[in-house]
């Protein structure tokens, strides 16, 4: 028997005041009293046994008994299965089993279906137990479920018993097996059932013929399901809205939807109108080709013909909507839900936070999920996961991190796309360490690492230079039981490709191919990427016919490299040829091709060449990004047209698109190179020339002064685009990554007069080059500001911190910092890796790492056990 599912507790009234959401998450002040933990209730102790006695002891008005009604949040079908192996008696049990099932959030399972049908067919309760035999059949939700009940029926009886002395066989009894049997897509037992029907001398039904037309589809063998449905009215049997259906959802399962909405046009033949689900499978069907217009065509017109859109067609449009980024779009139908009166599902809300994550917009999925919360729908993994993957896609790991202890706290399994996920956001934060940690953790509890993990693994090896170790991995994995797919294989031969090394990589794809395993377009491009990074663009036109022979597809980013290449050799005839011949592929050039010919003009000064290519992109619904901008920018600015650069800037802003940290270090490259040009035109004379280089681009922060920040946003103001916080932004993390700490904190202060409020990265580039810079009183100071403004301090800088306040002996201030952190909402386990083994251990201080780990221990952190061993076998080898 499966494992019965865990009780999924309300945590929200026992949180913790500094993880209460979703300031993600709001923290206590370094200096402020520390707050307590407030314990969650246990589950109460041997609940089955509390039932059993109250049950037992009051048989009469056991419904009533205060004690049973306190214990009803706490009641799963786990505890019903276990209460039916007690010695209840079967008329009770029955009582009891419809009596939990009426109470809101209580339904049962296949499981405790079972455990009750074994205690009345032990006591010959045979009438009940058929009944209690077809629910169970009907609360399958899953093919898990089906073959579970499946089972169960065998193992009650390997012949016919059951059939014959148990469950009259009428026609719904055995129509009943026959559904059950043909949601699996198992026709073949299913027709055994129908025969039985034959057998008892009854004719098969609507029903019979509707279950087979199902399983049929669900076997993904649909013309065989047409054939059952045109053979229906032969045998004087009506097909009714079911039957259509049925088969209609076959047919866009096969992504054969035109044929489906012909099908669903002709349902009028038969007497039949359209439901609700035949309208949601052929809108579900359109969303799935991309065919968001039409579908949303069909939901206009099924209220129209009175036919209201359910929880399940919304549902399938907010889905459909997300995909395609349009979630403003899907909010709004979800509050037409609300307004209709409908109740959104998990699945609804899953979908809105996907998009929400997926755009990067992380606050507006948090409202989604307190909304979600406030409906009284308990979030389960996929949504959780979803966050994980968002906050890792932003770069964010330590909340993504956090997330993860909130998953554990209301009992849901993570799963390998949890781990996956932070795996991965370590991997991009650069912290490999963390990502090897991780992987013990995901073996710890049960899961198997698969191609996508060690995927991960290799790619950021090779990104980071460590090609030869990431081979050393690739070789082992056979070792790991897992098969080097396609996407393993690419990423190393990518990293040999960034290093230079074209041989092995052309060696690894002979190793592919021997391994059966076909290249794919981006394998492709790895190599026609490197052997242009080599200049031997020859060599990669001749891979890309290898490429076209192999029946493998070039894509937009192939004839992009291509095309970026031969334009730095200046051969624009060459590229234009690519170009079309790009487009008679069937490929439609992106904001990439767009931007390498663009970046070509530039370089040679043809700007209005350039312009013209920014026209027809907007023509062609193209948007230009961030490089295509600054591009422009840095080209006018190189003429010493700074009017025009800013023009620019307004059209970015205008636009949407964020500026980037070099967008705006070219255009103070210029005013620095200007302002240096007026104050020594005395000694230069007139002979300085439009586009001379004073300041080199690399060297902005190293030289910027405060005032020509102040110029940069007075002239942004006079071209109509006010500073933003990602202006400020961009200049301050700047300034701090090359240790100017007075001038960015000149600029924090400058933006505060404004009414501008500094974000986390702002906070947490000033505290990193605080304690870079030694200045620890201060770095604390901006931790408590942080906190107090509900941002989250990167662990990174509260190691540097830590440690550095234990090397200067503030003991106790250090210690202050570390409760405060661990209020913080971070996992204990990353707290551990980075503050304690990575920081404390590595400078030294293990008697100050202990200490730390005991007010850890009192604090309640989860700690997992692969980690406690490390941080023992840390403070044992100091």
């Amino acid at each position: 028997m499966r494992n019965p599912a865990a009780i999924i507790r309300n945590t929200a009234n026992n949180k913790n005041p500094c993880q209460l959401r979703h300031q993600i998450p709001l923290c206590t002040s370094s200096t402020a009293p520390l707050p307590q933990n407030l314990a969650v209730d246990p589950d109460p102790p041997d609940l089955p046994s509390q039932i059993f006695s109250i049950l037992s002891t009051h048989p009469r008005n056991w419904q009533k008994h205060p004690s049973i009604l306190k214990l009803i949040p706490f009641i799963s079908p786990s505890h019903i299965s276990s209460l039916y192996s007690l010695n209840l008696s079967p008329q009770t049990a029955l009582d009891f089993s419809y009596w939990i099932s009426q109470k809101p959030g209580f339904k049962h399972t296949v499981e405790s279906y079972s455990a009750l049908l074994n205690l009345l067919i032990s006591s010959n309760f045979t009438k009940a137990g058929e009944k209690i035999f077809l629910f169970m059949i009907k609360s399958c939700n899953s093919v898990e479920d089906i073959r579970f009940t499946l089972d169960f029926l065998k193992r009650a009886n390997e012949t016919d018993e059951m059939l014959q002395n148990m469950i009259v066989p009428n026609i719904y009894t055995l129509n009943t097996m026959i559904n059950a049997y043909c949601k699996m897509g198992n026709v073949v037992e299913a027709q055994l059932y129908a025969s039985k029907i034959v057998q008892a001398g009854l004719n098969p039904d609507t029903f019979t013929y509707t279950s087979l037309i199902l399983g049929h589809c669900r076997n993904k063998d649909v013309d065989s399901g047409y054939g059952i449905f045109r053979m229906m009215p032969r045998k004087g049997c009506r097909r009714n809205e079911v039957s259509y259906t049925n088969l209609i959802h076959g047919l866009c399962e096969a992504k054969r939807v035109d044929e489906a909405i012909e099908l669903l046009r002709r349902m009028g033949e038969d007497d039949c109108r359209p439901t609700v689900r035949t309208y949601t499978v052929i809108i579900y069907g359109l969303c799935g080709l991309g065919r968001k217009l039409e579908a949303l065509q069909f939901f206009n017109e099924m209220s129209e013909r009175g036919c209201e859109p359910n929880v399940h067609t919304y549902t399938v449009l907010i889905d459909c909507l997300c995909k395609e980024n349009k979630v403003d779009e899907a909010r709004r139908l979800l509050n037409r839900m609300f307004k209709k009166g409908l109740v959104p599902s998990i699945v609804t809300y899953n979908a809105l936070i996907d998009g929400y994550c997926k755009e990067g917009l992380m606050e507006a999925a948090f409202e989604i999920l307190d909304l979600m919360e406030s409906n009284n729908c308990s979030p389960n993994a996929r949504t959780y996961n979803e966050l994980i993957c968002g906050f890792c896609e932003n770069k964010n790991v330590h909340k993504a991190m956090s997330l993860l202890n909130e998953l554990l706290e209301r009992k849901l399994s993570p799963t390998l796309i949890t781990y996956n996920s932070l795996i991965h956001g370590q991997c991009r934060a650069g912290h490999l360490d963390s990502a090897h940690r991780l992987l013990h953790l995901m073996n710890g509890s049960g899961l198997v690492p698969d191609q996508f993990t060690y995927s991960i693994f290799i790619d950021t090896l090779c990104k980071s230079g460590r090609v030869e170790e990431a081979h050393v991995l690739f070789d082992s994995l056979k070792e790991k039981g897992v098969k080097a797919g396609e996407v393993i294989y690419t990423a190393l031969i990518d990293g040999y490709c960034k290093a230079g090394k074209i041989d092995n990589a052309h060696s690894l794809l002979e190793r592919m191919l021997s391994d059966d395993c076909l290249p794919n377009s981006y394998t492709y491009n790895a190599l026609i990427d490197g052997l242009c990074q080599e200049k031997k663009v020859q060599e990669a036109l001749l891979l890309l016919e290898k490429m076209v022979k192999m029946g493998v597809k070039p894509t937009i980013y192939t004839y992009t490299i291509l095309i970026e290449e031969v334009l730095k050799e200046g051969d624009f005839d060459h590229a234009d040829r690519l170009l079309n011949q790009m487009v008679s592929a069937g490929l439609k050039p992106d904001v990439y091709t767009y931007t390498a010919f663009i970046q070509a003009y530039c370089s040679i000064g043809k700007l209005n060449e350039a312009e013209d290519l920014m026209v027809k992109m907007n023509e062609e619904g193209i948007v230009p990004d961030s490089v295509t901008y600054t591009l422009l920018i840095r080209a006018y600015a190189n003429l010493g047209l700074i009017y025009s650069a800013f023009d620019v800037l307004k059209r970015m802003f205008d636009a949407g698109c964020e500026p980037s940290h070099h967008t705006y270090a070219f255009l103070i490259k210029h005013l620095s190179n200007k302002r240096w040009m007026k104050e020594n035109s005395h000694v230069m004379g007139f002979y300085l020339v439009s586009n001379v280089t004073f300041v080199d681009v690399a060297d902005v922060w190293k030289m910027m002064e405060f005032d020509t920040a102040v110029k940069l946003f007075e002239t942004m103001l006079k071209h109509g685009c006010a500073p933003n916080v990602n202006t400020y932004g961009k200049l301050i993390i700047g300034l701090c990554k090359v240790g100017r700490l007075a001038v960015a904190q000149r600029l924090f202060d400058y933006m505060r007069e404004r009414g501008i409020s500094p974000n986390e990265d702002i906070y947490n580039s000033l505290l990193k080059c605080c304690c870079e810079l030694r200045l620890y009183d201060e770095a604390v100071r901006l931790v408590d500001a942080m906190i107090e403004h509900s941002h989250l301090p990167h662990l990174e800088s509260y190691k540097l911190l830590l440690c550095g306040l234990y090397d200067e002996g503030k003991n106790e201030k250090a210690k202050v910092v570390f409760c405060n952190l661990l209020h913080c909402g971070y996992n204990g386990d990353e707290v551990a890796w980075k503050i304690l083994i990575e920081g404390l251990l590595k400078k030294g201080h293990a008697d100050r790492c202990s200490e730390l780990v005991d007010i850890m221990e009192k604090k309640g952190c989860q700690i997992n056990p692969p980690t406690y061993s490390m941080l023992i076998e840390g403070l044992d080898g100091r």
